[in-house]
């Protein structure tokens, strides 16, 4: 298993080598793709990028939690959360890796 982690450069690099375009314009297609799912997430809707998964953002109510160290219980506030879930093909893609 790697233990390092896949960056901008590195998927930037990877479209320059098996794209053709230059390292400027491939780190600008991915800034474009970055922005564009941002702007999508922030306007409340999902982003699906099919065989790979779907970013999703839910609201959570208000509740009551307790602090782990000192037992107190505190009111955490409604908040909007942001999850992803792989789709099946990613999931099996990464089962075969293992």
């Amino acid at each position: 298993m790697r233990s390092r982690t896949l960056t901008r450069s590195d998927i930037a690099e990877s479209i320059q080598r098996q794209v053709g375009l230059s390292k400027s314009e491939s780190s600008d297609f991915i800034e474009v793709i970055v922005e564009e799912m941002s702007a999508a997430l922030a306007a409340g809707e999902s982003v699906k990028i099919s065989s790979f998964g779907s970013f999703v953002l839910s609201q959570k109510a208000e509740r009551m939690g307790r602090n782990p160290k000192t037992g107190i219980e505190a009111k955490i506030l409604a908040r909007k959360v942001l999850t992803f879930k792989a789709s099946q093909s990613l999931k099996d893609q990464i089962a075969e890796a293992s």
